[in-house]
């Protein structure tokens, strides 16, 4: 049976990582599924719900809920955009949302039944799980079955990986003196790994461990989960970052 999908580009994916949202379509496509773009769709309202404008979240649930209405599952590539529609919406609002919204790698393992999806990358890897893909939508092993799978892919712990990375949104910005030293650990940690490349489920988080590393010329580069699978032999991933 066709999974008729829609993609959840999020915030972040429209606006600064269109080639994670386009991975994801490829993969997705590549492994059968029928993927839609619903372009009336938009920000989840995490923003504004985190910091506090709790009323003005519900106009934007409600507009993600209509946009996505109608498909058998939405796929986002971001733990934290799935987790706020899945944790925070049926507190809002009466919408059957929360429960066809999927962060990649669930949709993958749970909903398709695979882990291996028939990726290439010979590079030696480290993997970060995001905190709210780790606490709120409870992924665990889920994308270290599908990164084990990849043919090439010489997969190496991180140490204290559960550990935060100090982004948490505009939590950065409001103690950015307690959010520089957390992320100086975990910069810390992914360099003892010796690994060429850091992935996530969630860009928000590379982005901020990326750009430490990038100041502290590491040669450490950050690479989406959804990069990661997409690539092959034939397509191979190419750095843009």
């Amino acid at each position: 049976m066709t999974v008729r999908v829609a993609l959840f580009a999020t915030c972040l994916g429209d606006t600064l990582f269109p080639e994670t949202c386009k991975a994801v379509l490829r993969l997705l496509e590549r492994l059968g599924c029928e993927v839609d773009f619903p372009l009336s769709q938009t920000c989840c309202g995490q923003m504004h719900f985190n910091t506090g404008y709790r009323d003005e979240t519900v106009p934007l649930a409600r507009r993600l809920g209509e946009s996505f209405a109608g498909y058998d599952a939405v796929v986002a590539p971001s733990g934290s955009c799935a987790a706020m529609v899945r944790d925070i919406y049926p507190k809002l609002l009466d919408s059957d949302l929360p429960g066809r919204m999927y962060e990649l790698s669930e949709f993958l393992v749970d909903v398709l039944g695979v882990t291996d999806v028939g990726a290439y990358f010979p590079h030696r890897v480290t993997y970060h799980p995001t905190c709210h893909s780790l606490r709120m939508l409870g992924v665990g092993e889920r994308p270290l079955k599908l990164l084990r799978a990849v043919r090439g892919l010489d997969l190496v712990e991180l140490p204290a990986a559960e550990s935060c990375c100090g982004f948490g949104g505009t939590f950065a910005l409001k103690n950015s003196e307690t959010s520089t030293a957390m992320l100086g650990d975990k910069m810390r940690y992914v360099l003892d790994t010796g690994a060429e490349v850091l992935t996530a489920g969630d860009n928000s988080c590379l982005m901020h461990i990326g750009g430490g590393l990038s100041r502290l010329r590491a040669g450490v580069r950050t690479v989406h989960l959804a990069d990661i699978l997409a690539s092959t032999e034939e397509e191979p991933w190419l750095a843009t970052r």
